[in-house]
């Protein structure tokens, strides 16, 4: 099962994740192999944000890598948002095409209601998309938002990867591939 995990940090405890940053590594080793991306969201150099996807076996499972995370613990964040994912693009971000660093990478969140949209990812966009699936709920069955990762020229640009009006929120923030790899 495939888990999207985007923890968001707490305005301040930027010097706390900065003390953090071994800890926090050397605890996503452990889901090394599981990982489908990861990294910081950012506000010019600094972290508001960190997202996991990841391929864990069952909801427990994944409550538990989010709530056991150390920065999560210390109080780093200060909420987490964990959705059922689908890997629509059946890769990680270390197999995108475009490598882990170069032009401008966004994390696009589409909050949805109604019936489910953007449930294929747009063929045109399919050399700049790193990760992409909809969001649901915790059995998995019900569409509640579309996720993506996305190297685009800007924000506006990253944002028309989905379908306009078809959701009641969007949020893009810059980020950036993580990890040790």
């Amino acid at each position: 099962m495939e888990f999207f995990c985007y923890h968001r940090d707490r305005p301040g405890s930027a010097p706390l994740r900065e003390k953090l940053i071994e800890a926090h590594w050397s605890y996503m080793d452990h889901y090394d192999k599981q990982l489908i991306a990861r990294g910081p969201t950012l506000d010019g150099d600094t972290a508001t944000g960190s997202v996991h996807i990841a391929d864990l076996p069952d909801p427990a499972a994944a409550r538990a890598f989010a709530f056991d995370e150390p920065n999560y613990q210390a109080g780093v964040y200060r909420d987490v948002l964990l959705r059922r994912w689908r890997n629509l693009l059946g890769r990680t971000m270390w197999d995108f095409p475009g490598g882990r660093e170069g032009g401008n990478r966004y994390l696009v969140l589409g909050f949805g209601t109604g019936e489910a949209a953007d449930l294929v990812p747009p063929s045109d966009r399919l050399d700049d998309l790193i990760a992409y699936g909809p969001l649901l709920s915790d059995d998995g069955v019900t569409w509640l938002g579309t996720a993506a990762l996305i190297r685009a020229t800007d924000r506006d640009t990253a944002r028309t990867i989905l379908t306009p009006d078809r959701y009641a929120e969007v949020e893009v923030h810059n980020w950036e591939s993580g990890g040790r790899r």
